[in-house]
């Protein structure tokens, strides 16, 4: 059965404007020079879908159109446009306590080992905020010393959720209840499906826009770096390159904790491996 209501038809503006090959691989290779990640070919549907309204808003004809604004280094107008592409582009799935056993080996060997002292923890790809959350709520819980933990994530958008530490009820169910009553507190009225980080655990965490790949040297030194479950977007020279850079910004016995399907194997003999995702830098457990 076809439809001939015409006030029922989508307007042209509607229509996708077709990503063709070579304009794929032009943004594929930017984003790779930007950012260090490696898009794979099944992506181009993601880059026509995610990208078109940005073209529709410019009025922008083609990719290869917004390829040229966003590759123009020397025009800093396209700078702002440039990190809304990055943004765009840019995969953020997490959750609070992810891959649990991790935050279990903080608080049995990790927190152990700085009883007493001051800790400095980063979430490197902090993406909205779950992570540096969910490790604000162990240290506040069981850290016997004071600490302070530093987020940074690529995408600027997703930096700015996690500053207001505010999430979807549904995101909670992660979270164990005791952690959830002592640190979380629930909207109410029009804000009942959402939760919100208390103040303490927000005032201890900061969040910083950072690219791995070019991190600012005056980021700090940590004792504990959590790497986890972005580097399964990076390819062998952008794992290297990312994983010295973290290493730079460590401590002598410092912690860095990577996924689980991740491993640093070929990409670094600096850091001794402790378990299956977790290691150390310059000394042995």
């Amino acid at each position: 059965m076809k439809c001939n209501e015409a006030e029922f038809l989508w307007p042209d503006s509607f229509q996708q404007i077709p990503l063709h090959d070579a304009e794929f691989q032009l943004i594929c290779q930017w984003l790779y020079q930007a950012a260090g990640i490696r898009l794979a070919a099944n992506k181009k549907a993601l880059v026509t879908s995610r990208l078109n309204g940005r073209l529709r808003e410019l009025q922008l004809p083609s990719f290869r159109r917004y390829y040229e604004l966003i590759s123009n280094a020397q025009d800093t107008l396209a700078a702002s446009e440039r990190q809304r592409a990055i943004d765009l582009l840019t995969t953020n799935e997490t959750f609070f306590f992810r891959e649990d056993s991790h935050f279990s080996f903080i608080r049995e060997a990790v927190l152990p080992r700085f009883r007493g002292q001051h800790l400095k923890c980063w979430s490197a790809a902090s993406s909205t905020g779950e992570e540096a959350y969910t490790l604000a709520m162990v240290l506040a819980s069981h850290h016997q010393g004071s600490w302070q933990i530093l987020g940074t994530d690529i995408n600027a958008e997703v930096i700015e959720k996690a500053k207001k530490g505010i999430y979807p009820i549904q995101r909670a169910e992660n979270i164990p209840k005791h952690y959830l009553h002592q640190y979380c507190l629930k909207g109410t009225g029009d804000k009942s499906l959402q939760f919100k980080v208390c103040r303490e655990l927000r005032s201890q965490v900061e969040f910083r826009h950072a690219n791995l790949q070019q991190l600012p040297e005056r980021l700090g030194s940590f004792d504990l770096v959590l790497l986890r479950n972005v580097m399964i977007y990076f390819d062998q020279p952008s794992k290297q390159r990312v994983v010295a850079n973290i290493i730079r910004h460590m401590n002598a016995g410092g912690f860095l904790l990577i996924g689980h399907a991740e491993s640093l194997t070929g990409v670094t003999d600096k850091v001794n491996l402790l378990q299956p995702s977790v290691y150390r830098l310059g000394a042995k457990l």
